[in-house]
């Protein structure tokens, strides 16, 4: 079965840092690119082979997505957290409009 497993979120203070991962399984990973959202909103996407990157300005110049395809996991790193950075973030996989998989999500709270 197709699995998207989220990890990573917590409690941080504002200024802070959080490393979320999201390990895949049930699918050939390396055929999909790998995003991540915030509240339904696509923050940060990555190409299959890691070569092609794109964020949303919200994110721009703090967070850093990158992938491993050995580990079939994608990761996003956090820095500089705002407390308006509080919610959800959710792990996709897309190869097509159609053929694509969610994970649950996991939830950040930025908070002194």
């Amino acid at each position: 079965q197709v699995q998207l497993v989220e990890s990573g979120g917590g409690l941080v203070q504002p200024g802070g840092s959080l490393t979320l991962s999201c390990v895949a399984s049930g699918f050939n990973f390396s055929t999909y690119i790998m995003s991540w959202y915030y509240q339904g909103d696509l923050d940060a996407a990555i190409s299959e082979r890691g070569d092609s990157i794109n964020y949303r300005d919200r994110v721009k110049g703090r967070f850093t997505i990158s992938r491993d395809n050995a580990k079939n996991t994608v990761y996003l790193q956090m820095n500089n957290l705002k407390a308006e950075d509080t919610g959800v973030y959710s792990c996709k996989a897309a190869r097509s409009p159609i053929d694509y998989y969610w994970g649950k999500g996991t939830l950040v709270t930025v908070s002194s």
